[in-house]
């Protein structure tokens, strides 16, 4: 699984990531994280508002702060 999370490096962007790497925990689950800052490469995801969670090549979500309970139920379905 590979998930990416876009956003230029805010304090959301970071609590973001965090939620993630929680939420992987608790399900005991193995993923690549990858942080995407560079705003071209997220235009061509079509993301505009950021921060944005990528799972497998897929926008799940953007422009809002997801808690890890909601990212774990999104990477459940993935």
């Amino acid at each position: 699984m590979h998930i990416k999370i876009l956003g230029p490096g805010c304090k959301k962007c970071q609590l973001l990531l965090e939620n993630t790497q929680q939420a992987l925990a608790t399900l005991g689950m193995d993923a690549s994280i990858e942080k995407v800052s560079d705003y071209a490469a997220i235009a061509a995801l079509g993301v505009m508002s950021t921060p944005a969670l990528v799972i497998n090549e897929r926008v799940v979500a953007s422009g809002r702060v997801l808690d890890s309970q909601e990212i774990a139920h999104l990477l459940l379905q993935a």
